[in-house]
C-alpha cells in the first residue's frame, strides 16, 4: 500500500511525503527543516527514517530545507544533473543524480521522472510506484504537455498544482512582468485548467486528486476546488468515484491510503 500526505503546499513552501510498506521519501523540502521534522512527528514518522529526497527543481520554495536535512541527518537528496548546476552543492551532502525520463530506486518504490515546462532549468514531475498502485505529483506546470498527460494517467492518485484564478491574478497588485510570467507557458496552472486536465484523466483510473501549490494572493481553495469541480460537472463526471481535496499551505493534509 501506498500512503502520501502534503506536508505543505504552497507558493511559501512545498513538502510531500510518501511511503509504503518499506521505504520512506520525501518530495522537496522547501521550507525549514525544523517545520518539516514537525510535520513528520505528527505523522509519526521521525526523519531518520526518511530513504531518500526528491527535487522537482531548484526554486526556493522546494529546496529551502535541503542543507539542513542532508547535512545533519545525511539522507540522499536526488536531482538531475541540471538542476544540480544550480543548487548550492557546497551546502549539500549525499547527493544523487537522476535522468530524467529514466525510472530508478529508492528503497522498494520505483520513482519515475519526466518533464514539465516551467521557468527553471531542468523542472520534473515524478510517478511513483509500488507494487501495482502508482501516484503522480505534478506542480509548477506553465502548460499542459502530450508528455505530461501520458505521464499522468492510469495514477489512482494524483498531487496536482492548481495556483491561480486568471481574473484575480489580473486585478493583483503583482507587477506586470510577475503576472506574465505567471500566466506563462512556463509559469503555474490555472484552477480551470487544472480542472480540464482532471477531467481528462478521469478516464484513465484516477480516484482521488489533491490541488495544490495554491498561491497565497491569486487563488483561494474553495475557489479552487468549486472550479475543478465545475469542470468536472460540466462533463458529466461523478463525484462517487473521483474524490477531490485541496492540500493545505501551513499544516500536513490527511493521509491518503492508495
Amino acid at each position: 500500500m501506498l500512503k502520501f500526505c502534503s506536508l505543505y503546499s504552497g507558493s511559501s513552501g512545498n513538502s510531500l511525503y510518501v511511503e509504503n510498506n518499506d521505504t520512506k521519501i520525501l518530495v522537496d523540502a522547501g521550507t525549514s527543516g525544523k517545520k518539516i521534522i514537525e510535520a513528520l512527528n505528527s505523522l509519526n514518522v521521525d526523519i531518520s527514517e526518511i530513504n531518500g529526497i526528491l527535487v522537482t527543481h531548484e526554486h526556493s520554495d522546494h529546496t529551502l530545507g535541503l542543507p539542513v536535512l542532508s547535512k545533519k541527518y545525511n539522507i540522499p537528496v536526488y536531482a538531475n544533473e541540471k538542476t544540480w548546476s544550480v543548487l548550492p552543492t557546497d551546502k549539500i551532502k549525499n547527493q544523487k543524480v537522476f535522468n530524467t525520463n529514466e525510472p530508478f530506486l529508492i528503497g522498494d518504490l520505483k520513482i519515475e521522472p519526466f518533464p514539465i515546462p516551467h521557468d527553471a532549468i531542468a523542472p520534473c514531475g515524478f510517478n511513483i510506484y509500488s507494487s501495482n498502485q502508482k501516484i503522480s505529483i505534478a506542480t509548477d506546470i506553465g502548460h499542459v504537455t502530450p508528455t505530461i498527460v501520458e505521464n499522468l494517467k492510469n495514477s489512482s492518485f494524483l498531487l496536482l498544482e492548481a495556483n491561480y484564478e486568471p481574473k484575480i491574478l489580473q486585478a493583483s497588485p503583482y507587477p506586470y512582468y510577475l503576472k506574465r510570467r505567471i500566466a506563462g507557458n512556463n509559469g503555474h496552472l490555472s484552477n480551470e485548467t487544472a480542472g480540464k486536465l482532471i477531467t481528462e484523466l478521469s478516464n484513465y483510473g484516477l480516484k482521488h486528486v489533491m490541488l495544490g501549490h495554491l498561491s497565497k494572493e491569486n487563488n483561494f481553495p474553495e475557489l479552487a476546488y468549486q472550479t475543478v469541480l465545475n469542470e468536472l460537472t460540466a462533463k458529466n463526471i461523478s463525484l462517487d468515484n473521483l474524490e477531490v481535496s485541496v492540500a493545505s499551505r501551513n499544516e500536513p493534509s490527511s493521509v491518503i491510503n492508495i
